[in-house]
């Protein structure tokens, strides 16, 4: 067998090194900070939990996504997280279900991805956010999309724009506005999504056409749903996306893409992706759902993740502050130093110098000079 490389990683994982890793801590904390000025107190799961409990959380869809293995201490099969909001749900309905709701949850980690995507190439992927557990209202929806925006605001990001959609609205209009057959309805979807006006003319779904057209700014494409003849059905979802819109006007871009399901398989009335200029791939998404239990009931539930690898790769480093200490410097300058907001590094030998310690400033005579 061939031997691997020491510096070689599997495909999809990588190292981060100075000052990547210390951008990566800074974006996180900012975004932290700005969930827990809202109310939202984090949890910190597992990195692993049982296959079958993972599973059977997210409606086994996940199941064939997992990093599998056995526990050789139970004998059960284990799995590495590939999504931290089901296990925030698992927390909220088990070991935090008498709390009172509604119950404002953040978290921030590591997930495991078992193959890379095209847009995202990595495996490994930093994952945070935040989960309003308990209620699935406009005034929740208002709030969610609200802290995404002052988190990525945050970080730094700047024209943000913000993508809406209805997750459920075949099933909505196909009960009586626009009949479906049961049978038909996720064919409808899927065409749909895959805005594919042949595809739904030929399943006899000409009514949903008009739905391809309501997408776009929001202002022009909440018109154009509201438009569509369906004897009132669309016309709560059409008030409560104006009234989610209305709380980030002047902070982002509103779009609107009604029938967007990729992504959403598992969000109810309302959900949302967050774009950005610069970046390729979407930097968020949230929405409102049901946490699945595993019994077939669940809580209802309106939340955001946030993937903010991209934000660390594009990262303008901050004025370098490091200011070279000579021997001899006495620690209670060097405090004083760092309380005016340097970061200290002190010479340990004649042979340290600011230049090899990746210094910008260095101390003489009790002052920060310029290297």
């Amino acid at each position: 067998m061939t031997s691997i490389p020491p510096d070689l990683l599997p495909e999809g994982f990588r190292d981060r090194l100075p000052p990547q890793a210390e951008t990566a801590a800074r974006v996180a904390r900012a975004m932290l900070d700005v969930m827990a000025s809202n109310g939202y107190v984090r949890v910190s799961p597992a990195i692993a939990e049982f296959e079958s409990s993972l599973s059977a959380r997210s409606g086994g869809a996940t199941r064939n996504s997992l990093l599998r293995f056995t526990d050789p201490v139970s004998g059960h099969t284990l799995a590495l997280r590939g999504d931290i909001t089901i296990q925030v749900g698992r927390i909220a309905t088990t070991r935090m279900a008498r709390t009172p709701r509604p119950l404002r949850l953040c978290y921030h980690g590591q997930i495991l991805r078992l193959r890379a995507r095209q847009l995202r190439p990595e495996r490994e992927i930093t994952q945070l956010g935040a989960e309003l557990i308990g209620n699935d209202s406009v005034a929740a929806a208002s709030e969610i999309v609200g802290v995404a925006v002052e988190a990525l605001e945050a970080a730094g990001v700047k024209d943000i724009t913000v993508d809406f959609t209805l997750p459920d609205l075949v099933e909505t209009l196909a009960v009586k506005a626009l009949p479906l057959s049961p049978d038909k309805i996720d064919a409808v979807r899927s065409e749909l999504d895959m805005k594919d006006a042949g595809g739904l003319s030929a399943l006899g779904a000409d009514a949903y056409l008009p739905l391809l057209a309501a997408t776009g700014p929001f202002a022009e494409a909440v018109e154009k749903l509201r438009a569509i003849d369906a004897g009132g059905a669309l016309a709560s979802r059409i008030e409560a996306l104006e009234a989610i819109a209305e709380s980030v006007t002047g902070r982002a871009t509103i779009t609107l893409d009604p029938t967007e399901r990729h992504g959403f398989e598992y969000q109810s009335w309302f959900g949302f992706t967050l774009f950005a200029k610069g970046y390729t791939a979407a930097l968020g998404r949230g929405g409102t759902y049901a946490i699945e239990n595993g019994n077939g009931t669940g809580e209802v539930a309106t939340g955001f993740s946030l993937y903010p690898d991209p934000l660390i790769e594009n990262d303008v480093q901050p004025e370098n502050r490091r200011l070279f200490l000579p021997a001899g410097t006495l620690p209670s300058k060097a405090a004083q130093m760092r309380n005016e907001g340097w970061v200290t590094v002190a010479a340990l030998d004649e042979a340290d110098s600011a230049a090899s310690l990746g210094c910008a400033y260095v101390m003489v005579n009790g002052r920060a000079e310029p290297v």
